[in-house]
């Protein structure tokens, strides 16, 4: 299986720590708009979490447990730029492992570097995600890392929406992914913690299904 999730305990508590700090918003009635144009109840920020020490200490230390369970050969580790630069940074630190992060395109001056750091060709490398939705920004960085001539071993992120087009494209990568927390997980703990009704259940489930013809 290509995509896993952190134990469920894991995941619970990562997903009611972004609901305290409000980093998972969630608003069914007045949904927030993609720069895609989609539709969607959820806004996730999960770079709040760099402002709690306590939750980003979480993140940091379970993110390391699933790297060294799933990619214990694992030589660097890199971030996305820019969300996934200092929770890497931290994953890195906490494991005594080099660091290098990923652009989205090129520096437009000096070196002209897409990716910042010291990677060696065939260095066996961990990508690090705050936010994984469709999969397409993550993968555009693991292709830049590829062809440098390193090794992706596979990512690691703190939330994933779950969405079937993400699950596709990873598996057409090759490339595996382990997820700290998750939608429907997020979701649970929503319900039980009273920031969204049982009733709201069923229309928020049914976005992750088809996010583009979603309506509240």
């Amino acid at each position: 299986m290509l995509i896993q999730n952190a134990p469920l305990e894991v995941s619970r508590d990562v997903a009611k720590m972004l609901l305290e700090i409000k980093a998972i918003k969630l608003n069914k009635s007045n949904p927030f708009t993609w720069a895609s144009g989609w539709k969607s109840p959820i806004y996730c920020d999960n770079r709040k979490s760099l402002s709690y020490s306590d939750v980003r200490t979480y993140i940091k230390k379970a993110l390391c447990k699933e790297i060294r369970l799933h990619y214990p050969n694992v030589e660097v580790i890199a971030g996305v730029a820019t969300a996934g630069i200092p929770q890497g940074a931290l994953v890195a630190d906490e494991m005594g492992l080099p660091f290098v992060y990923v652009r989205s395109k090129p520096k437009g001056h000096g070196m002209e570097n897409l990716i910042e750091g010291e990677l060696n060709p065939e260095s066996k490398v961990v990508v690090i995600e705050d936010l994984v939705s469709t999969g397409g920004s993550s993968l555009k960085a693991v292709d830049d890392i590829k062809k440098m001539g390193a090794e992706v071993l596979g990512m690691a992120a703190i939330f994933t929406y779950g969405f079937p087009l993400a699950q596709e494209n990873f598996s057409k990568a090759n490339i595996p992914l382990v997820t700290l927390s998750n939608y429907s997980d997020m979701l649970d703990i929503a319900v039980k913690q009273n920031y969204i009704s049982s009733q709201d259940l069923s229309s928020l489930s049914s976005w992750r299904e088809n996010p583009s013809v979603w309506s509240a």
